[in-house]
């Protein structure tokens, strides 16, 4: 009777290693899932076929500022180019500025065009990648007129 009892405990104390051991490594493997879900940093196309064609000259204020159109098309496009870095809803996480805090007067969007199109780079350290030539202008101005929509006061 009594090795019956020590054999069920050592099947029960098995069984238990078994599932921690199980739960382990789906979590290791959700975790490494995570770490891959972050994405591809590859800038993504921004279809902006819809919007006012903006030509070959570079615009000093953004010109979607309040185009409903605009804000869509952006939303879609931060999210699939910027938030990997700034955050989903432009809620930093720490890698890059919280871009709620992005001013909105005209004289700011050059800033912002100078920034999304040369990048930033300090002491030869890329902080931001440059994007011309990887977005179109349209695209850039879309994230903007977005941008504008989830600023804080």
């Amino acid at each position: 009777m009594r090795n019956q009892k020590v054999d069920k405990h050592n099947d029960k104390e098995t069984l238990t290693r078994k599932l921690r051991t199980a739960a382990l490594t789906v979590g290791l493997a959700l975790g490494a899932g995570l770490a891959h879900a972050h994405g591809d940093v590859t800038p993504q196309a921004v279809d902006v076929s819809t919007l006012p064609k903006l030509g070959e000259d570079w615009r000093e204020v953004n010109p979607y500022r309040d185009n409903s159109e605009a804000i869509r098309i952006g939303d879609s496009a931060f999210n699939q180019n910027c938030a990997r870095c700034h955050g989903l809803g432009a809620v930093s996480g720490g890698i890059a500025p919280d871009l709620r805090k992005l001013d909105i007067a005209p004289e700011t969007d050059e800033y912002f065009l100078q920034r999304i199109r040369h990048g930033v780079s300090r002491n030869g350290a890329v902080y931001m990648p440059p994007f011309e030539g990887m977005l179109s202008q349209e695209a850039m101005w879309a994230i903007k007129a977005w941008l504008e929509t989830v600023r804080e006061k």
